[in-house]
Formats: structure tokens, sequence, C-alpha cells
């Protein structure tokens, strides 16, 4: 009897070591696939931040040229208002 259940214990540990194996096994094939997966992502950031660093030095060009035409618009508002003005006979 004692043999029958060193036996039993035997193949419930092999049954036990062969089930977390098999599990691993398939967590390293997640794992496997996760990894292209994001070496494909990591690959397209890298081809968007190349394809997109051009364009840091154009806003910043463009924002400074925005600037200085809201201020001549500014001043071209306020001498249209003092032109308004005085053609209603407002001082």
């Amino acid at each position: 009897m004692r043999t029958a259940l060193i036996a039993l214990s035997a193949l419930e540990i092999f049954i036990f070591v062969a089930v977390l194996a098999l599990y691993l096994i398939k967590i390293a094939r997640s794992l496997r696939a996760t990894t292209d997966a994001l070496a494909k992502v990591t690959f397209g950031v890298r081809a968007i931040e190349s394809q997109c660093r051009p364009i840091g030095p154009s806003v910043t060009t463009i924002n400074a040229q925005l600037d200085q035409i809201a201020a001549e618009l500014n001043e071209l508002a306020n001498l249209a208002e003092q032109a308004g003005q005085a053609g209603n006979g407002h001082p």
C-alpha cells in the first residue's frame, strides 16, 4: 500500500511539473508575440519621430510670425476704429 501511495505521489508531482511546464511554454510564446508587437510599435514611433523632427523649428517660426501679425492687426484695428470715429464726427 505504501509503495502505491509513493508511486501515486510521484505521478502527481510529474503531472504537476508537466502542466506547469506547458503553461510556462504558453506564457513564453505570448511574451514573444508581445515583444514582436512592441518592436513594431517602437519602429513606427521612431519613424514618426524622424518624420516630425523638422516641424519643431518651423512651428517656432510660424508662432513668431503670427505674434507679429496679431500685433499689426491690433494696431490696424485701432486705426480703423479711430478713422470710423473721425468719420462720424466723434473726436
